[in-house]
């Protein structure tokens, strides 16, 4: 196919479906946005945070068909049919997800910038191992940049949201 005939998207914002924390929704996107980008600025969910822009500090983590990944590094257009959760979307209505009810309960953050990717990848976690050990937890949390040094707390918590999911 010679190059002439492929399709192009842009340079202006293109029709883009997006089904975050499940609603399916029909956004104008320019492609060079990446999902972070959309999830902040055209959706205002403003929990995924943008640190490093890089993939580098986790900060931006989010769940692309429920497994953890940096949105800064998506491309929105990019995204697909596939489904995003972000921290908006972890909690059920004003019921906190167990995660992040152990954040706060086991005093998991201090300036916060770090803790909703940090929650996402905890949660991440109890999904596929529901009965983690620290060392999963130091795992799961490996690529997260907390400047506080919020580490121990944050595996406390996790370990105890574990717990609380058993009974």
């Amino acid at each position: 196919m010679k190059a002439s005939a492929l399709p192009v998207a842009g340079p202006g914002p293109v029709p883009t479906a997006l089904k975050i924390n499940g609603a399916t929704l029909t956004l104008h996107v320019e492609p060079r946005m990446t999902l972070a980008e959309v999830l902040r600025g055209l959706l205002g969910l403003t929990g995924t945070k943008i640190a490093c822009n890089r993939g580098a500090c986790s900060a931006c983590t989010i769940w692309l068909d429920g497994v953890t990944v940096c949105s800064c590094m998506i491309l929105a257009i990019d995204v697909g049919a596939r489904s995003v959760t972000t921290i908006e979307g972890l909690a059920n209505g004003d019921q906190l997800h167990p995660v992040q009810a152990a954040f706060i309960e086991h005093d998991a953050l201090q300036c916060g910038f770090c803790t909703p990717g940090m929650v996402m990848s905890c949660a991440e976690l109890l999904e596929r191992t529901p009965d983690p050990t620290a060392q999963d937890v130091q795992a799961a949390i490996s690529g997260h940049l907390c400047r506080c040094g919020t580490y121990p707390h944050v595996v406390t918590a996790t370990l105890a949201a574990a717990k609380l999911r058993k009974t």
